[in-house]
């Protein structure tokens, strides 16, 4: 009998023992055989890496020197693993013991996947699907995310309307299944990008080199979401709109690239000002310091970011439309009204 594939489960920690004491026991209780959990710690400054080695002798401990993000954390802990699968994961996901097999034979069945997500609900409202990426992402021509149960801060109950795996355009990073191979054959995450985003700029430069990215819902994780900084955070909102704009120029064909730059800076302005005249002033000066950050990377930091090698055009989970002008002009709240099969 041929051995399993290896899986690699690498969990980036900054300052999470409560999640880790909390969430690690359900991943280390996954029935796959061949698989091994590594935590990269991304220099926290509590006891999460003393709590480990006491309290979790099995499981590797990566240690960083500083915190390098999301995108550098996950790079840097994954440079020098030798695996047939990385599944990268939160720390604040709660898997169920058979998570990983569903995945595995997807990819193993067809190897023009090289990515995957399960389906993802919320951990403190379960029927509901979690915002970091439901049951799988889309994208707009203007570069909004959605996904298949959730459409901006609508995130709906799953009835099992979502349950077919099909080809999307971004798995989430809070559950990402992807083949080592190709992981380091994209060069990883962009690190320019710290955090936020990164995910999808990823699956982009995987289906433009002609790869394909699926939801794998038959595997079920419950998320809790805004772990590290909450939505409403200044911080957040403003690498979420600069990483925006840099995915967008980067891998845009070039006739499309101004035109579509152009309408989304004119919708990020329409946001921003809403923002102001709510009283939320913070959300105004971080978009505004996102686009000043965003021509500063074009200007002179572009060759620190990580740029597709080949551009196929067929891309999955794309939609050719306004998300922004369905959901809040057209009072289209949920995926199954915006996209009929």
């Amino acid at each position: 009998m041929p051995a399993q594939p290896k899986v690699i489960i690498v969990i980036l920690n900054w300052n999470g023992k409560s999640y880790l004491e909390k969430f690690l026991p359900s991943v280390l209780a996954s029935s796959y055989m061949n698989f091994e959990v590594i935590v990269a710690d991304n220099a926290s400054t509590d006891d999460s890496v003393s709590f480990l080695q006491q309290k979790f002798p099995s499981v590797r401990i990566i240690q960083l020197d500083k915190n390098y993000g999301f995108a550098g954390g996950y790079n840097k802990a994954l440079s020098g693993l030798e695996s047939d699968y990385y599944m990268i994961l939160n720390s604040d996901v709660e898997v169920q013991i058979r998570w990983l097999e569903p995945m595995v034979e997807l990819l193993e069945n067809n190897i023009s996947i090289a990515a995957c997500q399960p389906k993802i609900l919320s951990f403190d409202h379960r029927e509901k699907f979690e915002y970091a990426g439901a049951a799988g992402g889309w994208i707009d021509k203007y570069g909004y995310p959605f996904a298949k149960g959730r459409i901006f801060d609508v995130c709906e109950e799953d009835h099992g309307q979502y349950d077919q795996s099909e080809p999307v355009f971004w798995a989430s990073g809070a559950a990402l299944f992807i083949r080592a191979k190709v992981f380091h054959e994209m060069k990883g995450f962009d690190e320019y990008f710290f955090a936020h985003q990164e995910e999808i700029d990823l699956c982009w430069r995987i289906q433009l080199a002609g790869y394909k990215i699926y939801s794998c819902p038959s595997s079920v994780v419950h998320h809790v979401g805004g772990g590290t900084l909450p939505r409403s955070n200044s911080r957040k909102t403003y690498l979420n709109f600069r990483n925006n704009r840099i995915m967008l120029s980067k891998n845009l064909p070039f006739p499309e690239k101004i035109p579509v730059l152009f309408v989304r800076g004119v919708l990020d302005s329409i946001s921003a000002l809403k923002g102001l005249f709510s009283g939320d002033g913070g959300y105004f000066v971080a978009i505004i310091r996102a686009h000043m950050a965003f021509y500063k990377w074009y200007l002179f930091y572009r060759k620190k970011s990580v740029f597709p090698a080949t551009k196929h055009t067929k891309l999955s989970g794309f939609l050719n439309k306004n998300i922004a002008w369905l959901h809040f002009v057209k009072k289209k709240k949920y995926f199954s009204e915006i996209i009929k099969n």
